[in-house]
């Protein structure tokens, strides 16, 4: 059996005026990249970049929106209200897609960062703010979101299409919830272990928890982050270890 799975990669995350031959090489071995949208990372001069190097290569260009934090990298908690979440979103939604006009490319998803992603996705009424304004922006538009979230739900009651999201190094909760980061057993440090959730989520359709127990998910797409020490081996590694399972990777199309 073959089965098929889309690498989604974050990136743009350095200032513009910085060479980063990191984002390059991601994008060579990954099918969707979620670019920084100038909030919690990034910059005008980055987006630009960026999205031209995705396109050059055929990889599906998402917004990756999140809070307006940069000394915190966007990952620390904020109150915020369903309208100030559809705003913040808006936003950034607006920034990254003149860029991609501008390019002759297509925006073709939207994953949320850090905390917000986190927040929106054990909130319904902060996920309902996201599947609003991406609905309201471009309802053609895919959302990325954690796989068995409240998110997840509330886009498809909406019509919205939506991917669900599995994460090659993070540890999960017996809900299926990420493990907070403020928890030193939330990064999964372990080449080994990476690599083998990354095979269950795609063949066996499930996460395993921290007291280890097979939580079951519907993971069309593995995030793999693009900020980490070893970022670029990992990805090379990822890559080759589901080729050679004969899982093809590609973006979602629908």
């Amino acid at each position: 059996m073959r089965y098929t799975i889309d690498i989604n990669c974050d990136l743009g995350e350095t200032p513009g005026t910085q060479v980063n031959v990191l984002d390059e090489a991601l994008l060579d071995l990954v099918s969707s990249a979620n670019i920084a949208c100038g909030f919690h990372a990034g910059d005008a001069m980055r987006m630009e970049t960026t999205i031209a190097a995705a396109a050059q290569r055929g990889v599906a260009i998402g917004a990756h929106p999140g809070f307006d934090d940069k000394d915190n990298f966007g990952r620390i908690p904020q109150p915020i209200t369903p309208k100030e979440t559809y705003q913040l979103v808006l936003y950034q939604l607006g920034a990254l897609s003149g860029f991609v006009h501008v390019a002759g490319a297509k925006m073709q998803h939207v994953k949320l960062h850090g905390a917000l992603y986190n927040m929106v996705a054990q909130d319904r009424l902060l996920s309902e703010a996201i599947v609003d304004v991406i609905w309201d922006f471009d309802p053609s538009l895919k959302l990325y979101a954690l796989a068995g979230s409240v998110t997840v739900d509330v886009a498809k009651a909406r019509g919205l299409r939506v991917v669900q999201e599995g994460f090659a190094d993070r540890r999960y909760q017996s809900d299926g919830t990420l493990v907070s980061r403020q928890d030193p057993l939330a990064l999964i440090t372990d080449r080994k272990e990476a690599l083998e959730q990354s095979i269950l989520m795609v063949k066996k359709q499930a996460v395993r928890s921290i007291d280890q127990q097979l939580v079951a998910r519907e993971i069309e797409t593995i995030c793999i982050h693009g900020d980490g020490e070893h970022a670029l081996s990992f990805a090379q590694d990822l890559r080759h270890h589901l080729e050679q399972e004969n899982i093809h990777i590609i973006a979602p199309v629908l």
